[in-house]
């Protein structure tokens, strides 16, 4: 038999055998119950983050833009403005075609959510948001969609009776066709993710090697070239979301193009 003075509480009191049991079991009925996790990874508080500085930063564009329509833009719209118009002139136009009004919104948005996710992935302490492959994988599948659902009846007959291709020949092609319009979304997932992690591993492993050295110069001289890399990776940042929106941008068009 227990003794009234064999349990003893957090504080160190003494309680009785029956109050253990009873505080024992009731733990154990709280253990079973099912939870909602409702808590938020670093990525998703960087893609809130991403939201939101892009409805801030275009809320102001747009207001500028109403507000100084006629004249020279200024503040935050002159800084975006140039790049906005670069984008719809030399990226979507010319690879969509005629109607790529339709998708314009598409395109700077998504050139938009890459470049600022690039470039708040380079903050210290942030989260690498798009070497994150679960993101890229969203976006590229986005642009699956999009190109499935607006191709026209040329696209579908250049994979399924691809013009040109020896009869002997079509059963080898068509299943080649067919793989390559998911192997074009999957390109876009991979080549964003590695380009964003590469950066990140090369800084990581630079800052490592003064921890691995224990030398004061090994770490002087990494954080030169870190430095160095850095600025690099801004350029890569840029490079990278200008990629995504033109492949995205000549894969649409590619689906829309009318047969000549």
């Amino acid at each position: 038999m227990f003794s009234s003075s064999n349990f003893f509480d957090e504080d160190h009191n003494a309680i009785t055998y029956g109050d253990y049991e009873y505080h024992h079991s009731h733990l154990a009925s709280v253990s079973d119950r099912s939870f909602i996790d409702i808590s938020i990874t670093k990525n998703v508080a960087f893609l809130f983050i991403n939201a939101a500085l892009m409805l801030v930063v275009f809320l102001s564009v747009a207001r500028g833009y109403k507000k100084n329509e006629g004249k020279a833009p200024s503040g935050i719209q002159s800084v975006f403005e140039p790049i906005i118009i670069y984008v719809k002139d030399e990226i979507v136009k010319p690879n969509i075609g005629p109607k790529y009004e339709r998708f314009l919104p598409y395109m700077l948005t998504l050139f938009f959510f890459i470049w600022f996710g690039n470039i708040l992935g380079l903050l210290p302490g942030a989260a690498n948001l798009t070497g994150n492959i679960a993101v890229t994988s969203v976006l590229a599948l986005f642009t699956l969609i999009l190109t499935t659902v607006n191709s026209n009846k040329n696209y579908w007959q250049h994979i399924f009776n691809t013009p040109g291709v020896p009869l002997l020949l079509k059963p080898i092609i068509v299943p080649v066709e067919i793989i390559g319009i998911f192997t074009k979304p999957v390109s876009l997932m991979i080549r964003l993710f590695v380009a964003i992690t590469a950066g990140h591993i090369v800084i990581l492993s630079l800052l490592a090697l003064t921890f691995i050295f224990h030398s004061y110069t090994v770490g002087f001289l990494s954080s030169l070239v870190i430095v160095f890399i850095n600025i690099i990776e801004i350029l890569v940042a840029t490079i990278q979301a200008y990629v995504f929106t033109l492949f995205s941008s000549m894969y649409i068009g590619m689906a829309m193009e009318e047969h000549h």
